[in-house]
């Protein structure tokens, strides 16, 4: 077991309040007090100094400290997850979130392949777009959800899965435009098709067009749809729309030649998937499911 006395000063210099940490760690501020002075002590240095209004900072040997333990806390955190692995059975019902996306075009080859290792696991899917799978975590209906999107909740914990990227496509049928390439001023004369309000792609293209202050509001929206199998549905039946989708979900149709994609000048929407969970430790199953889908390998 490592020495608790690196885990409160962790806490107590990621929160630089004595405060929250003795909340978070269960303990009583002047025993997080006592903690940090024994390891004072111990390194005949001064960690953590206070300043105006009641305010820490971290000493020149506080934040070298503080590089090393976040190292160390990580290794260990890994020993235990191994030896735990090596000598658990996994048993139990793991309840995960996915948004639209990656529930239909990600998650699945990575649930097929972890339900073949882990046979004794029963895994339960809740599908929906970002902002419901946040909710849900909120709830507590699941325990550890996959989305993409922008940070919004101070109360979640957002963690990098994969990067993705939302590319402009339309029919192969599509005349619209002849040119190799546009200029992202031409999407606002482009018939579009959008996800519905909460979605965590709509989020992530209104953040992208503000370099370029374009809004919402200035593109020729014909239609909000509420999943990425709609939108392709009616660009192929519809040969004069476009939209932004994930290239994800669209590799089948490139391969099949009936959608294509409109490169945008100087313009790429790139974004991370993100596993959120709320702040504190994970539970057995959620941990591991993290581990197994951060090392799939295709």
């Amino acid at each position: 077991m490592h020495d608790f006395r690196l885990q409160v000063f962790y806490t107590v210099a990621k929160r630089l309040n004595f405060t929250k940490a003795s909340a978070e760690l269960f303990i009583s501020q002047p025993a997080v007090t006592k903690h940090i002075k024994e390891l004072e002590a111990i390194y005949k240095t001064t960690l953590i100094e206070r300043s105006g209004n009641k305010k820490i900072v971290l000493t020149p040997a506080g934040q070298m400290l503080l590089s090393y333990t976040d190292k160390l806390l990580a290794v260990y955190k890994e020993l235990e997850f191994d030896m735990n692995l090596l000598l658990n059975q996994h048993t139990g019902i793991l309840r995960i979130g996915g948004s639209n996306t990656i529930s239909q075009y990600v998650i699945p080859p990575v649930l097929a392949q972890f339900h073949q290792k882990f046979k004794d696991v029963r895994v339960n899917l809740l599908t929906g777009n970002t902002e419901q799978i946040e909710m849900a975590l909120l709830n507590k209906e699941i325990e550890l959800g996959i989305i993409e999107g922008i940070n919004r909740h101070p109360q979640i914990k957002y963690h990098p899965f994969i990067a993705d990227e939302l590319v402009l496509v339309c029919s192969v049928a599509n005349k619209n435009v002849k040119k190799d390439a546009i200029k992202p001023d031409e999407l606002k004369s482009l018939p579009l098709l959008l996800r519905e309000p909460g979605s965590g792609s709509l989020d992530v293209i209104a953040h992208a067009l503000k370099p370029y202050h374009i809004k919402i509001s200035d593109l020729q929206v014909e239609m909000q749809l509420g999943g990425t199998e709609s939108i392709k549905s009616y660009l192929l039946h519809n040969s004069n729309c476009f939209a932004f989708l994930s290239i994800q979900s669209i590799l089948a149709e490139l391969k099949a030649n009936t959608l294509k994609i409109i490169d945008i000048k100087d313009f790429a929407i790139e974004r991370p998937f993100y596993f959120i969970q709320l702040h504190g430790q994970l539970p057995a199953l959620p941990e591991l499911f993290m581990r197994f889908s951060k090392s799939y390998e295709d």
